[in-house]
């Protein structure tokens, strides 16, 4: 995790968490028009069958803008899982998620455990 040395609300947006391939940044408010996802799962590793995922899943509510995907943590924190990375607790707050790319001659790839 990288953190600017608090977790206020101000200082949110500066807050960014890795967590295998997958970048969660705090963010202040989700975009307008923002529609609401079901689940609780973050990326699926189509190589291995693991998920990064929320294991309180009463907890979020995951929001998509286009092909943005947003988190929005409701409880005071919830726990960011998958079977090969260390346990990440996420503050309340709404954040942005985005999967690691590698560059390719021909496109950009997510990175896919």
């Amino acid at each position: 995790m990288f953190n600017n040395s608090n977790n206020s609300q101000a200082n949110q947006g500066s807050v960014l968490y890795r967590h295998g391939d997958v970048l969660i940044r705090g963010i202040a408010t989700l975009p307008v028009a923002a529609q609401r996802r079901v689940g609780a799962t973050l990326a699926h590793g189509e190589i291995t069958g693991h998920s990064h995922r929320i294991q309180q899943s009463n907890a979020v509510q995951l929001w998509v803008h286009g092909s943005d995907l947003f988190l929005e943590v409701k409880e005071p924190s919830a726990t960011l899982v998958h079977e090969e990375h260390r346990s990440i607790e996420l503050p309340q707050g709404l954040y942005r998620v985005w999967r690691q790319r590698e560059y390719r001659p021909d496109a950009y790839v997510e990175v896919m455990d």
